[in-house]
């Protein structure tokens, strides 16, 4: 290095000799890697799981959750879920808090979400969550719940943050949010929406549950080339629909092998 250029390094030192930032010299593990750490309950973190789950009821996209029968956010509304066990993994966790609150058997997909750990999303401690999604069709009313929630119901998403909806708890808007966004994405990409509708179905019963999901009327024509030009997304059955008024009676369809829509269909352009 020339003389009187200098990058911080004490003079005369190779500048690959200085250790890093977060390097410690001293031969010492930082705190929070030692294996003191296990022990330190100032370090000390508790794991929960949250569902969203999420179906279709009455043509509207709905959410299952909670009422809390105690502190803290007694009496407010909270997804399914829980601490996890120490002998349990989160996936398993998942589907317990689900059956244990709810009732309702998550058969189906699972998939993690996100991970949420604000400091202060848990007044009792510092907490960690990881959310769990899971759009499944055909889910009955909640038969009730167990300890955590003496009522469980299913909200429809487009009344959350009203006036005449749920007050959710914890940090829960925030995850039922992301959830919706990742479910209305899957049905961009994957044939999902077609598990909402008994076969044989028409275009017309496919629209409805796209435009259930994401909330907005889609052009007719412009979905039905869509749906038709994805190959393997339904395939036609070879019959129509009982007549209705004085129109041609619908083609009816059936689900397709595909798992994966190519070209997807994409909310922008549907």
């Amino acid at each position: 290095m020339r003389p009187g250029i200098s990058n911080g390094a004490p003079v005369g030192r190779d500048p690959a000799d200085t250790p890093p930032v977060d390097r410690v010299p001293t031969g010492r593990a930082p705190a929070d890697r030692s294996p003191d750490a296990l022990t330190d309950r100032s370090l000390s973190i508790a794991v929960t799981v949250d569902v969203v789950l999420l179906t279709l009821r009455s043509g509207q996209l709905c959410v299952l959750v909670t009422q809390r029968n105690s502190p803290p956010f007694q009496d407010d509304w909270a997804l399914p879920g829980g601490f996890v066990r120490v002998d349990e993994d989160l996936d398993s966790s998942a589907r317990r808090q689900l059956a244990e609150e709810t009732g309702v058997a998550a058969s189906g997909h699972l998939e993690q979400l996100r991970t949420y750990g604000r400091p202060d999303r848990d007044p009792r401690a510092r907490v960690v969550s990881v959310a769990y999604l899971a759009l499944l069709p055909n889910l009955p009313p909640p038969p009730g719940a167990d300890r955590d929630g003496p009522t469980a119901r299913w909200w429809p998403v487009e009344d959350l943050g009203s006036a005449d909806g749920p007050v959710l708890a914890f940090d829960h808007p925030t995850i039922v949010a992301d959830g919706v966004e990742r479910a209305r994405s899957k049905l961009e990409y994957t044939p999902l929406a077609a598990a909402f509708c008994e076969e044989p179905f028409t275009l017309a019963e496919l629209r409805r549950v796209y435009e259930a999901a994401w909330g907005a009327p889609l052009d007719p024509p412009n979905f039905r080339r869509k749906v038709l030009s994805a190959p393997g997304f339904v395939v036609p059955v070879g019959a129509r629909a009982a007549p209705r008024g004085g129109g041609r009676p619908a083609e009816l369809y059936r689900r397709g092998s595909a798992t994966a829509l190519h070209p997807p269909l994409l909310r922008r352009s549907v």
